[in-house]
């Protein structure tokens, strides 16, 4: 069989009605599944084109947000489901039933739902899976709901033939209310970038247990929910955050050049500023990684008109989670969706990558 990347095939003007055919001889690769290009592409030729779309002033399936809102009365229902794969999924900090419920809720809460009503739960588990892991992340999921508030009010479960797939799969959805939704394609000429915390956190942290790296320094994940946090960011300043995003997938990198990209604007980032841990960035100059590159479980990325940054930053500094905030950048007029990087001694661009260095992290 062919390795054409899907991306390519789409990209040549071969979707649509007949025009699928050329799949028959393209296959799916991790890169696909990554949060960088490669997953996006896919996406967005692939899964949006056929779909219907929901109307305007909703935002849907075209939008590629972190999840739907829907206008419900006065209010806006926020709609979003992910699933969860992750190797090994026990790891420094969590565990993939920890990593479930936090995903899901700091997707609902980048989007200004920062008070869950509840969440769905489907758990694909294989034929010889141990029992005392499953009860072991059950717990793991209770005490993450607790944190959060997220109760699971309903859910299915299927096991798997043994070797039909690796270990244990978690599916979950949310949906929470709120009166103003915050998009990640919000950013205005001016506003500052602000992230909450040290970046690279998850993605080294696993990547040295897979590997069996002893590379010192405590390294652990960030996986949290990050609802409270924003609920106390947009209370400060309301009206004054513009856009927000999780860095996830594809990093910070990733991050910044979707915002930028459906915003309209140019991001230049003061490279000094942004909060790496010691031995993250230790561990990433060992590996060959570039932290604005590695997934994050439990940041945010946000987009604050320029006279409200102090309250924001203070906000977020008072809160646990976000005591190492940071202002790391500005939008401006230039290229639309490109990211520069002024490394204190000159500048340069900062890249996107096809998809995320290290697989199943989240």
């Amino acid at each position: 069989m062919s390795s054409v990347d899907v991306g390519d095939r789409a990209a040549a003007g071969t979707l649509g009605g007949e025009g699928r055919s050329p799949f028959r001889d393209a296959v799916v690769t991790l890169k696909h599944g990554a949060g960088g290009v490669a997953m996006r592409r896919l996406i967005e030729t692939l899964f949006v084109p056929d779909m219907p779309d929901i109307g305007h002033h909703q935002i849907g399936l075209r939008q590629l947000d972190d999840g739907a809102a829907l206008r419900v009365g006065c209010e806006w229902l926020v709609f979003t489901t992910d699933s969860h794969v992750v190797h090994p999924i026990f790891f420094p900090g969590g565990d993939i039933g920890r990593l479930a419920v936090t995903g899901t809720v700091n997707d609902l809460a980048v989007m200004g739902a920062t008070v869950p009503l509840a969440l769905a739960l489907g758990v694909v588990v294989e034929e010889g899976f141990p029992m005392v892991d499953l009860a072991r992340i059950q717990d793991s999921i209770r005490a993450a709901c607790l944190e959060s508030g997220a109760p699971v009010v309903t859910g299915d479960t299927k096991v798997m033939g043994r070797g039909e797939m690796d270990g244990i799969v978690l599916s979950t959805t949310g949906v929470a209310l709120t009166r103003t939704v915050v998009t990640d394609a919000g950013l205005r000429e001016g506003d500052r970038i602000v992230v909450s915390g040290t970046i690279g956190d998850h993605g080294i942290a696993l990547m040295a247990l897979r590997h069996g790296l002893d590379l010192g320094g405590g390294l652990r994940s960030d996986v949290a929910p990050i609802n409270g946090l924003l609920h106390r960011a947009l209370s400060v300043a309301p009206g004054a955050v513009h856009a927000m995003k999780d860095p996830t997938r594809g990093g910070l990198s990733g991050a910044l050049h979707e915002m930028a990209a459906k915003s309209g604007v140019e991001i230049l980032i003061d490279e000094p500023e942004v909060p790496v841990s010691e031995p993250v960035r230790s561990a990433a100059e060992i590996l060959g990684l570039d932290p604005f590159h590695i997934a994050n479980e439990g940041k945010v990325v946000i987009g604050v008109a320029a006279d409200a940054v102090t309250e924001v930053l203070d906000a977020l500094r008072g809160h646990p989670l976000g005591a190492a905030a940071a202002a790391i950048g500005i939008c401006r007029s230039g290229t639309p969706g490109r990211v520069v990087l002024d490394t204190g001694l000159g500048r340069r661009l900062l890249p996107e990558i096809e998809g995320e260095p290290l697989p199943r992290i989240c």
